[in-house]
């Protein structure tokens, strides 16, 4: 059975550190899906389109591909065959919001497990809130952002 991980998020912008994560579970999994979440209630500082071009253009390798999906990501892991969702952790915070979501889709559906992987200590103050003040404050973001990402 291949192996295959759901990397959600709304991707805005995509942040090195999502990056990192993607890259490094690569070796873990046959196929990443990176696997950006539509909520129409929600105010995106970048479009959809923006935000699946930002992963395109960071993302060339044959086994990542980019998708969307709105409603439950643990119903868009069963929709397409995921058993894994990879989440990345860059706080002690981050991980206790995750610990409560990964138990509740365990709950949902025991089939998935979710894998976390801890940002890299050079990237862990890095967060999209973050790049997005910088960019709504005209600074250069190019430092935390994948190259070939440009505002």
């Amino acid at each position: 059975m291949e192996k295959i991980a759901v990397f959600p998020g709304s991707f805005d912008p995509l942040t090195r550190g999502h990056e990192s994560i993607i890259k490094r579970a690569l070796p873990l999994f046959d196929k990443i899906v990176v696997a950006i979440g539509v909520n129409s209630s929600k105010n995106y500082m970048f479009s959809l389109e923006q935000r699946i071009d930002f992963c395109k253009k960071t993302f060339i390798d044959s086994n990542i591909s980019i998708e969307t999906y709105e409603g439950l990501t643990i119903d868009f892991c069963s929709k397409i065959g995921a058993r894994y969702l990879l989440r990345g952790l860059r706080t002690s915070a981050d991980f206790e919001f995750e610990r409560g979501i990964a138990q509740m889709n365990s709950s949902m559906n025991t089939e998935i497990e979710t894998v976390f992987m801890l940002a890299p200590p050079e990237l862990s103050p890095v967060s999209s809130t973050i790049v997005r003040d910088i960019i709504k404050n005209g600074g250069d973001v190019s430092q935390f952002v994948p190259k070939g990402i440009s505002f």
